[in-house]
């Protein structure tokens, strides 16, 4: 029985499966395959969202990024599910990969709750970026240094929140008091500010502990630091929104050198920072409320200082740069911070970690702790064999790069990262926060002609060109005053100038830091800043107009209007920092992509990291897929196939999934009752009448000699030596098309999908094989490929073996190509007899292209 079912297949008389029968499993496959497209570019919105809320461009809820993770995470498990029935439960793996991920994400998200944290202190290593709510920003970040990556930070404790709204509520009346002095704060007039300040400090500062907190700092610190002699610590402010997408930088206080006697007195004092001026000004312009009470503060250990400074993951100007920026100085780096000096700069590459440039600086002064006295820290001179050395080592120039890469891609966002080396030359991180980017577009600065600039060679702070009336402010000058438009001129940059801000149209500062918080802050806000221009502020009368180029670094005198249609101005984006951190948290398991090259051996579901990685995998796998659905036909399946009646040299059967054919249960079919999109477009491209030969084919003779020669003695080998059947399938449907045209010695199969949304469209092409000698073959292959390049396809050549893909491309840019593919599989015919040499590759493709067919 055996044999003559056999024998009737051979001679083509296997009985034919029922139309019903043989679709089915056509049917199933197709409709996977939609499903599976439709979850990939629900998976792509979902990325695209998340992508925009990370980097300030959109706000959502917390709530709202709960959701978007748990559909990121049933549209992967579509996609997996849907892979495994195109291929027949091929990647079960996958499925399992889902899973693991999204176990993951489920514990970060569990770990992340909004339940209000009642504890007054708590010990950094119990702390993490989703704590923010609790603990501010500063303390949140510390404690995922710490806890969560492993790096080195100091020993220390956040005072959370809630003791902080202790603080400002139970003492009597104090809040009451403090909200009837914001009430007469006017942010258009700095001295309102500076009055409401100094009166609600001194409330603050004045007002009686309650016992709670101060037994709970006392316990913390020697919970911290024990019977240690002598311990100092700093304690920094830790607001909800600091040292998020508004980075509150320099806005609030810093106080170095604390004590365990000293600690309430200097907790209150940071307190009382949440109503500085600055930070009042900060808050009306970012549009929170001036009555903000979420002060959490950190205490840390102070280090001792050899060298400190900033190492900014991207540069903080040129956001095209591929290089990151590190700025130290030699004891504590406050004087980097504030730009009060200038520091050795080093420009490294993130791709080789090797500096592109350095740039060491006289450095005459440095910042230490004081022994005594009220002051804390104090200012001496720098030994004078150090002034001109580097402040870092080069190892230690290495090993920040690497962690400020490190900590980008865990935040997924560029970092300020803060960092000093102790007496041990071992780098500790003080804090970490997103960056301020100015990431303007390029602009081409227009030529000036002869006019010449009064100052060039300054130092790019933010980007942008402002133009008015030179205003110099003194250190600690009044800014109720500083004019409207005016540009302000000042010896050191300052994060001082926040209260005036808005209304500068420019900033020049003789000396300051691109890495300082008033660097920072101009980037946030727009404002047009130089630094670093030796004398400016003697050479630059008060009242004098100037124009700030703050493109290329130069200042021109009086209105140069080329310029000024440069001037930018860039809005702010308020995000929820709970959101952010969240996250920040879950985005690594979602956003990422490591699966990269489907080539390689490591592309398999085993090492799928995240919902990205699925998400790829999936998609080109699927692809691959159904590439290979026309593998499964055979002469069985006639029954479901109608035969093409048209005038190509193809005896070509069609099977209708859905949409593809007027009438599909028809044993046969005209051109004109086809309705599936792509494969109108091949046929329109192999009936054009530039293509149908209008009399015998011309047949360079040592080709087609060659065929004969190789076919006689079977020299076609490599490509199999396989003999095709002559029957060639297009499986159909509205938008999709699997073309499979396997004639004599070779074979092309086209897969498509060519419908309104970008992000599904695709078409991939194989072509192999021959029956001319291999020489001739991986010609014809090369002619091919140089033809699919030239129409903008992506392809791979392998011996005689061409592959092409063209994707995500729009309906009105897929059409033509299909065309041109219809066109090219009716030239691939005996192309390989026409490939007598190296220039007959090049001499064809030219004719194609330019519509020479024959």
């Amino acid at each position: 029985m055996k044999a003559l079912t056999a024998l009737k297949t051979f001679f083509g008389f296997a009985p034919r499966v029922p139309r019903e029968q043989a679709m089915a499993a056509f049917a199933r496959r197709y409709a996977s395959f939609k499903e599976l497209l439709e979850a990939n570019a629900g998976l792509a919105a979902t990325l695209a969202e998340l992508e925009s809320v990370q980097h300030g461009e959109r706000v959502l809820e917390v709530t709202q990024i709960r959701q978007e993770a748990a559909r990121a995470v049933l549209q992967c498990e579509r996609m997996a599910e849907k892979l495994n029935d195109i291929s027949g439960g091929t990647y079960a793996s996958l499925e399992l990969a889902v899973k693991a991920i999204a176990k993951r994400i489920s514990a970060e998200l569990e770990q992340h709750t909004d339940e209000e944290v009642t504890q007054l202190t708590l010990p950094l290593n119990k702390i993490d970026a989703g704590m923010a709510h609790s603990v501010g920003g500063k303390s949140a970040n510390l404690g995922e240094l710490g806890n969560t990556l492993g790096m080195r930070i100091p020993r220390g404790f956040a005072v959370t929140l809630h003791a902080g709204s202790m603080m400002l509520l139970r003492p009597a009346g104090l809040f009451k008091n403090i909200h009837k002095h914001l009430r007469s704060v006017d942010p258009e007039a700095p001295s309102t500010l500076q009055t409401a300040f100094a009166a609600i400090e001194s409330l603050i500062v004045q007002a009686e502990t309650p016992n709670d907190i101060e037994k709970a700092l006392c316990s913390a610190w020697d919970e911290i630091f024990g019977n240690e002699p002598g311990p100092r610590a700093a304690l920094r402010s830790s607001a909800v929104a600091e040292d998020g997408a508004q980075s509150f930088a320099g806005q609030y206080r810093t106080i170095l050198g604390v004590t365990r006697g000293t600690l309430i007195r200097d907790y209150k004092k940071i307190i009382a920072s949440l109503f500085s001026e600055r930070a009042l000004a900060y808050r009306a312009l970012h549009g929170y409320p001036l009555d903000a009470m979420g002060m959490g503060v950190c205490c840390l250990e102070m280090v001792k200082a050899k060298s400190a400074g900033v190492v900014f993951s991207r540069h903080p100007v040129d956001f095209r740069s591929n290089n990151l920026v590190i700025n130290s100085l030699w004891g504590l780096g406050e004087m980097v911070v504030d730009g009060k000096s200038n520091p050795d700069v080093w420009l490294i590459s993130r791709a080789t970690k090797r500096a592109a440039d350095e740039r060491i600086a006289h450095k005459a002064e440095m910042m230490v702790l004081a022994d005594s006295g009220e002051e804390h820290t104090t200012t001496v001179h720098v030994p004078e064999d150090l002034r001109d050395a580097p402040s870092l080592t080069q190892a230690q120039v290495t090993r920040l790069a690497e962690t400020a890469l490190a900590l980008e891609r865990h935040y997924q966002f560029p970092q300020d990262v803060e960092w000093a080396v102790n007496d041990n030359d071992e780098i500790i991180l003080l804090q970490t926060r997103p960056m301020g980017i100015d990431a303007a577009s390029d602009i081409a600065v227009p030529e000036l002609g002869d006019l010449a600039p009064l100052f060039s060679g300054a130092d790019v702070a933010a980007r942008g060109v402002g133009c008015g009336p030179v205003t110099p402010v003194r250190q600690d000058e009044d800014m109720t005053h500083f004019p409207e438009g005016g540009v302000m001129l000042i010896k050191h940059s300052s994060p001082r100038v926040m209260t005036a801000l808005r209304r500068a149209s420019a900033i020049i500062a003789e000396t300051g830091s691109l890495t300082g918080h008033m660097a920072s802050l101009c980037r946030e806000f727009g404002v047009p800043t130089l630094m670093n221009l030796p004398d400016v502020c003697r050479a630059l009368a008060p009242g004098r107009t100037v124009t700030v180029d703050a493109f290329a670094g130069r200042i021109f005198d009086g209105e140069i209007p080329e310029l000024l249609a440069l001037s930018i101005r860039r809005q702010n984006n308020n995000i929820d920092k709970p959101v952010l951190f969240l996250l920040r948290r879950i985005a690594p398991h979602i956003m990422p992509l490591h699966l990269t090259d489907p080539q390689s051996s490591l592309f398999a579901p085993e090492n799928c990291l995240s919902l990205h990685d699925v998400m790829r995998f999936a998609h080109e796998k699927s692809y691959a897929e159904m590439f290979k659905i026309s593998d499964n036909l055979s002469g069985s399946s006639a029954g479901a196939a109608s035969r093409l009646v048209c005038p190509v040299p193809l005896d070509l059967y069609v099977i209708d999934l859905g949409g593809g054919l007027k009438n599909p249960e028809a044993p046969s079919a005209l051109p004109e009752e086809v309705t599936s999109v792509p494969f109108q477009q091949i046929l329109a491209g192999m009936t054009n009448p530039h293509v149908q030969a209008k009399g015998p084919r011309p047949v360079n003779m040592r080709g087609f000699l060659s065929v004969v020669g190789r076919s006689v003695a079977g020299d076609n080998q490599e490509s199999g030596g396989a003999r095709f059947g002559d029957r060639s399938y297009a499986i159909v449907s509205d938008r999709y098309l699997n073309f499979s045209s396997r004639v004599g010695y070779h074979y092309a199969i086209l897969d498509t999908w060519c419908g309104e949304t970008l992000s599904k469209n695709y078409i991939r092409f194989e072509f192999a094989g021959g029956a001319a000698g291999s020489e001739q073959r991986v010609r014809r292959v090369k002619c091919i490929a140089l033809i699919l390049s030239e129409l903008g396809f992506t392809v791979d050549v392998m011996g005689d073996r061409v592959r092409a893909r063209f994707r995500k491309y729009s309906r009105a840019e897929m059409l033509p190509r299909l065309d041109q593919l219809g066109r090219l599989l009716i030239m691939t015919r005996q192309m390989d007899m026409l490939m007598v040499d190296e220039d007959s590759v090049r001499r064809y493709a030219d004719n194609f292209l330019n519509g020479f067919y024959h």
